[in-house]
């Protein structure tokens, strides 16, 4: 059977290991050919070819459930449930999801694009079954790097305590999340991996048979199973303390064996109550690249095949405005003690993995525990140090009663980095930064800043490392800065809650928050084309805001646009509309963002064509509210 020809999972069924090894070999193919054209995720799916297959042909996918956790690893998945033919179209506008969607497939039960929730979602699933009295099997996939998020922890909790309630977790280890995992639960499956009787067996077992006579240099596969069990009766220390929770627990499994994994999982499904299967897995396995360099292909944008280096730009870029971050974030720490970065399991994509190498003791990865790491900050913050929360905005949404609680009530100095604040393109809506303004702008005590370019930003984070009165957050977005020039050091902070204007009309007042204040100037220059002039500021805080600034001109210009990348519900121009109607201003406003809508998976100018938010669009929404008459008088 070609991969093309499986519509439907249960056409796996009665296939022989022969033939599964053979479609697993296709989806490796497919799985490497579409990601290095169009990029995605790459480790996580070729670590659970066999896992999906195995665990898929003793399922009936017409009536059983299977939740996949976060979804990187759900590309073999999406393959053999009837989107083999559409595949190439993965992450890309109108295509194929990089995560599970609901309204993608029937087969996608849940979607999820944040860790650690799959066994609560599961359970849930397998409560409602119980409760209905209907009949079906529910497994969760988790890795073990969301194991260290407390939500998987407070489930496996809970099943534990329902005996009568099957439930099965299937534990894909393969020692990783995106960067090696970290912490308690991590060290304790790699000790169980590396204990002493393991090692014995695994180096020396099959050298011990090998001296019977009667095997010699051949294993048979029943001696091979043998073997396999007696490595298991070594390491029973992981197993007993699930089993000490509740679940009946089965493993360690070779992730890439397939007749082992078909084995343990019929005999899983026979056992009543939560039963845990653990398997390892190699990360990026059947491509030696990935498997050698398993962080930095976990996810790829375009590359080559042959080399696995990533296809170069036409031209250089400017640097990243997280490579800015983290730049000058090291040269503050290394006169600073006192500062501490943090990460939550996200050290590459922050940046801060420089920070580690350089400074490894200001440094802190708590693994994919969001809310740990927020109140962990506020810990450091009370003995006098300087924690610098580096975390994606979509991802902090994650803490936010610790935010509230542990940090604003207390009015306590944590600096809080949210990068990818935005749009942010292919992986669609679970990665959107687009409500952080709005969630954060109405707390008490919090701060908010965004810089204009990646220069503001060496600036902003001079500014909130002073910063001591509270909490201050910085949000920028995922991608390369303007290329504007920068400084190795002497940044001056700015002054709390002041803006600046950058160029001045009378006909116009355009307030420009973040990563949209260059656009603001590109529109200033369109309307100036059409005889409209704009003054237009870079409002820098969204609280507090510039009302010393913003409030006059707008009263004596009388026509007001506000512009951020983030939802308008709340947001930027709620705020300063809000602050207006305070002090009495009463003139017109337009507030452009992101409407009360999900952006899904595009590439972000794509996105913000569709939104209506390119310069040109801006500008002529501009024209048509306030200058109607002079359009008609030109159109006449």
């Amino acid at each position: 059977m070609h991969l093309s020809e499986l519509t439907h999972p249960n056409q796996l069924h009665g296939l022989s290991i022969h033939q599964l090894e053979q479609i697993a070999r296709q989806i490796r193919e497919k799985h490497l050919q579409t990601v290095a054209t169009s990029g995605g995720h790459l480790g996580p799916g070729l670590g659970v070819v066999e896992l999906t297959l195995a665990l898929y042909q003793t399922l009936d996918l017409d009536r059983d459930k299977v939740i996949w956790d976060v979804g990187h690893q759900a590309y073999p998945h999406k393959m053999i449930t009837g989107r083999y033919n559409r595949f190439g179209t993965l992450r890309q506008k109108d295509g194929i999801a990089g995560y599970l969607k609901r309204c993608e497939s029937k087969f996608d039960h849940f979607g999820a694009g944040h860790a650690s929730t799959s066994i609560s979602a599961a359970l849930g699933m397998a409560i409602a079954r119980d409760l209905k009295g209907d009949n079906f099997k529910t497994v969760a996939v988790i890795g073990d790097g969301a194991l260290t998020g407390g939500m998987a922890l407070e489930a496996i909790n809970h099943a534990g305590h329902l005996p009568h309630t099957n439930l099965l977790v299937v534990l894909n280890d393969n020692e990783m999340s995106i960067s090696p995992n970290v912490g308690a639960i991590s060290r304790y499956l790699n000790k169980m991996r590396l204990s002493d009787p393991v090692q014995f067996l695994k180096d020396n077992l099959q050298e011990q048979f090998k001296q019977l006579p009667f095997l010699g240099e051949t294993f048979t596969p029943e001696m091979e199973r043998v073997k396999e069990g007696m490595k298991r009766l070594a390491v029973p220390k992981v197993g007993a303390v699930i089993e000490e929770l509740g679940f009946t627990y089965m493993g360690p499994v070779d992730g890439h064996d397939l007749e082992d994994l078909i084995a343990t999982f019929q005999h899983a499904h026979k056992i009543p109550g939560p039963v845990l299967v653990h398997v390892s897995t190699t990360k990026g396995k059947g491509y030696a690249i990935a498997e050698k360099d398993q962080v930095g292909y976990h996810a790829q944008s375009p590359f080559n095949l042959a080399t696995g280096k990533a296809i170069p730009s036409s031209k250089p870029k400017p640097p990243s405005y997280s490579k800015v971050f983290a730049h000058t974030l090291i040269t503050l720490a290394e006169n600073n003690p006192q500062i501490v970065g943090i990460t939550a399991a996200m050290a590459t994509g922050t940046g801060l993995t420089k920070l580690q190498e350089k400074l490894p003791k200001q440094y802190i990865d708590v693994g994919i525990a969001e809310q740990h790491a927020v109140t962990l900050a506020a810990g450091l913050a009370c003995e006098g140090m300087r924690p610098v929360a580096a975390i994606y905005s979509t991802f902090l949404q994650r803490a936010y009663d610790q935010i509230v609680h542990d940090i604003c009530i207390q009015k306590l100095p944590v600096f809080f980095c949210l990068d990818r604040a935005g749009i942010v393109g292919a992986d669609g809506p679970t990665h959107q930064g687009m409500y952080d303004i709005a969630y954060l702008r109405c707390l008490p005590n919090m701060v908010l800043m965004a810089p204009k370019d990646e220069g503001e930003l060496q600036r902003m984070v001079v500014t909130g490392i002073n910063y001591t009165d509270g909490p201050i957050a910085m949000r920028y977005p995922r991608g390369n800065g303007y290329g504007v020039p920068l400084m190795e050091e002497g940044w001056e902070p700015l002054l709390i809650g002041k803006g600046e204007i950058l160029s001045q009309g009378d006909d116009v007042l355009l307030v420009a928050y973040g990563s949209m204040v260059h656009p603001a100037l590109q529109v200033a220059e369109i309307l100036s084309e059409h005889n409209i002039q704009a003054t237009v500021i870079n409002a820098r805080f969204a609280k507090p805001l510039d009302a010393e600034l913003i409030a006059p001109l707008a009263q004596q210009i009388g026509r007001v646009v506000t512009l951020e990348e983030g939802c308008v519900m709340g947001g930027f121009g709620s705020g300063v509309a809000e602050m207006l109607l305070d002090l009495d201003v009463v003139v017109p406003i337009k507030r452009l963002g992101v409407p009360d809508i999900l952006v899904d998976h595009a590439q972000p100018d794509q996105s913000k064509a569709d939104l209506g938010l390119t310069p040109p669009q801006i500008a002529e929404i501009v024209r048509t509210a306030f200058f109607s008459k002079q359009l008609a008088a030109v159109s006449s």
